[in-house]
Formats: C-alpha cells, structure tokens, sequence
C-alpha cells in the first residue's frame, strides 16, 4: 500500500485549487485545504473526515501563514507536497494599473508564495524530503500586453522557484513549476480589472487579437488532476511543466525571438564590455 501523504494547497476553494484537492482526497491522501474563508470546505469535510484540515489563510499575512503552516504539521506530522495555487490576474496596461493594484497583484502571487514555501522548508529539510509545486502560467516565461504586471508577479515567481530547486535539491526537495497554459476557471471574471485608458485601447485589442489567433485550445480543467498527481508520484519531476497544448510552439517562437535579437545587436554587447587590457589597441 502506496504512503498516505500531506498536501498544503492554498487558493483551495475555487477553480484548479478545489479540484485538485478533491482528487488528492479522492486518491486517498490528505489535504489541509486553505482559503480566505474555510468555511466553504464544509462538504469536503464532510465527505473526508480528519483526512481534511480546512484552514482561513490571506497568503499574504506572512504570521498567518507561519501559524497555519505549523497547525497542519501538528496535525498530520509534516508537510509532503505543498501547491502554491492562491492568485489572481491583474488585468491592465502599466500604466493603466493603480499603485495598490500592483501590489497587491505582487503580495499574493509572488510574496504569498514565497512566505509559504518558506514555512514548509525547514519541515522538508529536516525529513530530507518534500515537493513544492508552484502555480506559474505560460505568462511567466512570455508577456503579452495588458497583462504586464500580473506576468512580472509569474516571472518573480519563475526566479525565485529556480533559484531554490537547486538550493534544496540536496535535501531532497524537488521544485517544480506548473505552467497552465488556457483553462476555464473563471480566473479572469474574479480577478481585479484596472481602470480603461483610451490611449491604451491598441494594446487590448493586441491582447484579445493575440488570444484569438493564438493555437492555445482551451483544455479541460478537471483532466488538470490527474496530471498533477502523475506529477507528484514522478520520481524525478521536471522544474517545468505545461499544463495543456501548444505552448511548446509559443515558446520556440518566443526564445528564437529573444536570441535573434541579442544576436542582432550584439555589437552594443562588445561596445559595452571595452577592455580592462591597457595594452589592447
């Protein structure tokens, strides 16, 4: 018989995060399932017993987040997988978007983060074991108009993720970063919209043209679960993962584009570096 083990998924009350929770439940592990109201996880209580342990977290109260973390390891003993799932989208050009906006944006996407895989790693690093799995987006290795500082939140949190895999990859931790490519979960109607600008009409319209001549199909955010658990139960995880099709092509045509453009200028490259060699000529 397969070792039950302790998943801590945060944003767990609503799209890929309530679905997964109830397919790790299912599969027979247990969950400590957080949301800013754990109220709502009545019914997987329910339904699961003591395998549930439903807790209130703001991701981005760093003491809270610590004292839930702490909680779920009296409880259950430890922390096995934790799923960095509690986001939003932030819809706007730069400039478009309000101070309070933009940090928000970064408080749970990117500080929420990190403040828990914090939390879990001292746990993870005296059992020499433990998976962190980081919900990126494709928009955290492209970026596309209008969505500017949602995507910088995703490619904080791409740095930071690779940074850390090969810092604890000698405990035995392995990190990997989902990157869902187009799910309906209703992300962007209970997302946070900026205020239109008329001057920024172009780059929307860039935005839903892009979307629309994109090879993206909309995948079936159920099909999600058995992907993740495949991902867990993987003895050697990848750092990265697509989540859905055709983001292979996308980034081919991104990273060719990013290389044909350092190559082009290139000559500034070499201007810039001049020569410390006072003999050079």
């Amino acid at each position: 018989m397969s070792t039950v083990r302790t998943w801590f998924i945060t944003g767990a009350s609503r799209g890929l995060g309530a679905l997964w929770a109830e397919a790790v439940l299912a599969h027979g592990d247990r969950v400590v399932a957080t949301a800013r109201d754990a109220s709502v996880f009545g019914p997987l209580a329910e339904r699961y017993g003591s395998r549930v342990l439903p807790l209130d977290l703001d991701v981005t109260d760093r003491s809270a987040v610590d004292a839930a973390v702490e909680e779920a390891e009296r409880k259950f003993g430890g922390i096995d997988i934790l799923v960095n799932n509690a986001g939003h989208m932030l819809h706007g050009t730069v400039e478009e978007v309000g101070a309070e906006q933009a940090r928000a944006q970064m408080d749970v996407n990117f500080f929420g983060a990190l403040w828990t895989t914090r939390a879990v790693l001292p746990g993870m690093r005296e059992r020499r074991s433990g998976r962190i799995l980081q919900v990126s987006s494709i928009g955290g290795l492209v970026a596309y108009p209008a969505l500017g500082i949602y995507q910088a939140s995703k490619w904080a949190l791409e740095a930071m993720s690779q940074s850390l895999a090969a810092e604890v990859e000698v405990y035995g931790i392995h990190v990997t970063l989902i990157e869902p490519i187009m799910f309906p979960t209703g992300l962007a109607e209970a997302s946070p919209q900026s205020q239109p600008h008329p001057a920024y009409a172009h780059a929307r319209e860039a935005l839903f043209a892009g979307a629309a001549a994109s090879r993206f199909t909309p995948g079936d955010p159920a099909a999600t679960s058995a992907a993740l658990l495949a991902l867990a139960d993987a003895p050697h995880p990848p750092l990265r993962v697509l989540f859905g099709t055709g983001g292979i092509d996308a980034l081919r045509t991104e990273f060719a584009g990013r290389l044909a453009g350092l190559e082009e200028w290139d000559h500034i490259s070499r201007l810039a570096q001049g020569s410390l060699d006072p003999t050079a000529k």
